[in-house]
Order: C-alpha cells, then sequence, then structure tokens
C-alpha cells in the first residue's frame, strides 16, 4: 500500500493538481499533426485549378490520386508553399535592404537576385513520390508568382551500369553509394549559387540506365522539386571523420510520402506484375524478359526484388530520414493520403 503525503497532497492542491496523483505528461511532437479532412479546410477558398484529365496524366503506375485528393491534400500543401516562398523572397528584400549602405560605396555584394525555392521529395520506391512531386509542379506553376517551376529526379545522378558493376553495386542500385553524390551535390549548389543555367544527366526507366549524352537543362526557376529516394540522407562521414554537404542541406522544404512498409510491398508487386503486362512487352526495355514470366513466376521475383533491395534500403536509408523533412504525407493501404503531418515553426 503506498503512502499518502498530507503536506504533499496540499501542495498538489496549490498547484492546481490531483492530490494523490503525478500529472500526466503528454506527450511531445516536432510535427503539427492532421487528419486529412482538417487539412483539407485549409485551402477551401482556393479554386481547384486542375481536371480529371490533369490528374490522370500526372498519376503513376498504381497510383490512386483523384480530383478529391488534390484538392483535400495538395491544394493546401501548395497554398502553403507558395506563402513560404513569399516569405523567402521578402527575407531576400530585407537582406537587399541591409546592403544598402555598400550599395552607395559601389561595395554591394555582386550575387545579390534571388535563387529558386528548392523542395526536396522522399520515400520508397512505389509509394508515390514521383505523383507528389509532378502535382506540387502543376499546382505550384498556376500560382501567379510562381510561374517556372522545374522538376528533376535524383535517377539521373546514379552510377552508370558499367560503373556499378566496376565498383561491385549491381546488386545496390538506389542504395545511396549507387549515386554520383559529387555530382548531385554540385548540381545543387549550382542552382542554389544563381546559375543561369545548370545541366543534369538523363536516366531512362526503359533502358534502365544512364542516356548517354543526353541532359535536362535547369534554367533559374522559381522553384525547383528535387525527387528521390534518398534526397533527406544526412552528410556520410569522411575518411578523418569529418562531415560534408548534405543535399538537403540546399532545400527550403521537403516532403516526405511515408506508408506501412507492408502496404508498399504489396503496391511494388502489383505495380511489376501491370510492367509486365505494359511496358516491358517492349522488345527494347530492359526488362523484355520478364514478360515471359507467368503471373505466379512474376509475383516471386518482384517479392525477391523487394525483400533483398528494395526493402533492406526502405529500412536502413530511405525511412529513417522520414524524421528530417518538414512535412509527412501518411497513406493508408488503398494508397489515399489519410494523414498530414507539418514540422512546427
Amino acid at each position: 500500500m503506498s503512502h499518502v503525503d498530507p503536506l504533499l497532497d496540499r501542495a498538489r492542491r496549490l498547484a492546481g493538481l490531483k492530490p494523490g496523483r503525478k500529472p500526466e505528461v503528454e506527450p511531445t511532437s516536432p510535427f503539427w499533426e492532421f487528419d486529412r479532412d482538417v487539412w483539407g479546410t485549409l485551402a477551401q477558398a482556393t479554386p481547384l485549378p486542375l481536371k480529371q484529365r490533369d490528374i490522370e496524366r500526372l498519376r503513376g503506375l498504381g497510383d490512386r490520386i483523384n480530383l478529391d485528393e488534390v484538392a483535400q491534400v495538395y491544394l493546401p500543401l501548395s497554398r502553403l508553399l507558395n506563402l513560404y516562398v513569399s516569405a523567402r523572397r521578402a527575407k531576400h528584400d530585407m537582406t537587399r535592404e541591409f546592403f544598402s549602405p555598400l550599395h552607395e560605396i559601389g561595395l554591394e555584394p555582386q550575387e545579390a537576385k534571388r535563387t529558386p525555392f528548392v523542395i526536396g521529395v522522399a520515400g520508397s520506391v512505389a509509394v508515390g513520390k514521383s505523383t507528389t512531386a509532378r502535382v506540387l509542379r502543376e499546382l505550384l506553376a498556376r500560382w501567379p508568382d510562381t510561374p517556372r517551376v522545374e522538376l528533376i529526379t535524383t535517377d539521373g545522378f546514379l552510377y552508370p551500369n558499367a560503373e556499378l558493376e566496376r565498383r561491385r553495386l549491381g546488386g545496390r542500385k538506389g542504395f545511396p553509394e549507387s549515386y554520383d553524390r559529387r555530382k548531385l551535390l554540385r548540381f545543387i549548389s549550382a542552382v542554389k549559387s544563381g546559375s543561369p543555367e545548370v545541366r543534369a544527366p538523363v536516366y531512362s526507366h526503359h533502358t534502365y540506365d544512364i542516356v548517354p549524352g543526353a541532359e535536362v537543362v535547369v534554367r533559374s526557376p522559381d522553384v525547383l522539386i528535387v525527387e528521390g529516394l534518398n534526397v533527406l540522407q544526412p552528410a556520410r562521414p569522411r575518411s578523418d571523420g569529418t562531415l560534408g554537404l548534405s543535399i538537403s542541406d540546399y532545400f527550403d522544404f521537403s516532403v516526405y510520402v511515408d506508408a506501412r512498409s507492408r502496404d508498399i510491398r504489396q503496391w511494388y508487386i502489383s505495380r511489376f506484375l501491370k510492367l509486365k503486362h505494359g511496358a516491358f512487352q517492349d522488345t527494347d526495355s530492359y526488362f523484355h524478359r520478364y514478360s515471359k514470366l507467368d503471373d505466379e513466376e512474376a509475383v516471386t521475383l518482384a517479392t525477391e526484388i523487394w525483400d533483398s533491395i528494395n526493402f533492406p534500403n526502405l529500412r536502413e536509408n530511405v525511412q529513417p530520414s522520414r524524421g528530417r523533412a518538414d512535412l509527412v504525407l501518411h497513406k493508408s493501404d488503398d494508397h489515399t493520403i489519410r494523414k498530414v503531418q507539418l514540422r512546427k515553426l
């Protein structure tokens, strides 16, 4: 039987606490959390600029995004991002004003123009991050002060297959070490430094390799969206124990698309089957040989690929970076977004 301390109970009453009980500590989180319906009220006065045909064009294979989800989830997010872009521009203008005494004596810094607002979009294979990135690009481009929105994927910064084989990384494609991180960092750094034109390599999912000589040219957009598995990865330690920069150090905002791993696994297998009956039928496809499998064999192979490559990468590298995001979109087993978490300021 626990001892009751009358003096302590009187002190508790004076403090507004119940006698004989310790105060319950409320759980803390660095995020505000909203269910989909509540989040959807945050942009009710904003008209939806997309039509059903736009959604069908943007939707990834296996994703179930529709106009309702765009209106309830992505439209409020685009409004928030528009406000953040405006706030960043105001910060830039204040910095220019701070430099004004230097301007009068001809010593104002030369690079005083605004640089692109960079958004990172991360998440597992098959979770729908590419759809998220494309929808955000379309919505942000319809705001009058951000008409120029560009999207690149980090797939273009994978090492070519021949280089992966030389490095004995053929079975590690998509893991952090399979990317040319220096080239990617140079690209992002050039964009954020205000370079008028920056070039990125191109990756083909058809040939499963970098396209020789092909480039994407980014020309000073208002917003640049960078989509990829590992874009929220922290900097990796150097051999001397020091840390360099990470890609996310250059982001103004970041989004992580989240779901339970068992759901993503099922989406991956379902997508593999659809590709087997679709894109894999093309004789020029790197994966054409998979089209010869029956469905049971295809499911077995997809499961093995998931268990040996994609899930370990998710568990070891992708999912641990979720807490670094500014906003997390949580998906249900039917691919719909059910909850939004926004980092507190």
